[in-house]
């Protein structure tokens, strides 16, 4: 499968981590073809970078994801299939609307969070 829906915490690992071998596996996945991030990554991202690092490198941040992802906005199918995704595995809002995502696109989701794990409409894969 070559189309991906990246979690925040991919983003989270590729700014953060100090550990190598993560790093040379965050850049070839990197070269994926299709690439998409859900408007709630930008939120967590941009909110987490804001809180640690401010304003000015969360902008940075968000430019350089923007040069190298689509960005999908949840739209009502996405909303409606994350609302079910979240009544059915009660899951957080956000991880239930980047599933939804993953979802609609037949996108793997590049995440380490169990949370996404545990959708079976969903396969998931970390680094």
């Amino acid at each position: 499968m070559n189309r991906a829906v990246y979690d925040t915490r991919f983003f989270d690992t590729l700014y953060n981590s100090r550990n190598e071998v993560l790093k040379k596996k965050i850049q070839i996945e990197k070269k994926r073809n299709e690439k998409y991030v859900s408007t709630v990554v930008i939120h967590e991202l941009y909110k987490l970078t804001l809180a640690n690092e401010g304003r000015e490198i969360a902008k940075h941040k968000i430019e350089y994801l923007k040069q190298d992802f689509e960005i999908i906005p949840v739209d009502e199918q996405i909303a409606q299939i994350s609302a079910e995704f979240r009544h059915k595995y009660d899951l957080p809002m956000g991880d239930s609307m980047i599933a939804a995502t993953a979802f609609i696109l037949k996108a793997v989701c590049i995440s380490d969070d169990p949370h996404f794990q545990q959708i079976k409409e969903i396969k998931t894969q970390w680094l």
